[in-house]
């Protein structure tokens, strides 16, 4: 049986859509070369989604961190593009991190 694989690319560019995203263009080289290998891929615009601060996997009403944790928790492969500002990425990338961060006191203790 061939199981195929799935990566998650999330997009941590500040700007929203449908505003041009020079990360999305590196992100795109990347897709391309995945799907040439049949690895099945996705990619989320964070930006786009409310994620609030915090770190917890569920940080209250609206928060849509969730639907995003999930699809993470599905994926064998992510990758998380972000611009650097003055050698820096991006504050939303550092958002989706902490977020990460707080689920692992969740996570099964045998698997991670």
């Amino acid at each position: 049986m061939i199981t195929t694989l799935k990566a998650l690319f999330l997009n941590c560019t500040l700007k929203r859509s449908p505003e041009v995203s020079n990360t999305r263009a590196l992100i795109n080289k990347a897709v391309k070369l995945f799907e040439e290998q049949s690895v099945e891929t996705e990619v989320i615009r964070v930006a786009d989604y409310n994620i609030p601060v915090g770190v917890t996997s569920y940080e209250g009403e609206g928060d849509e961190w969730p639907d995003i944790l999930n699809k993470i928790k599905e994926t064998d492969i992510l990758i998380m593009g972000s611009p650097i500002w003055f050698g820096v990425r991006s504050s939303l990338l550092q958002k989706v991190m902490e977020r990460l961060d707080g689920t692992y006191m969740e996570a099964d203790p045998e698997t991670g």
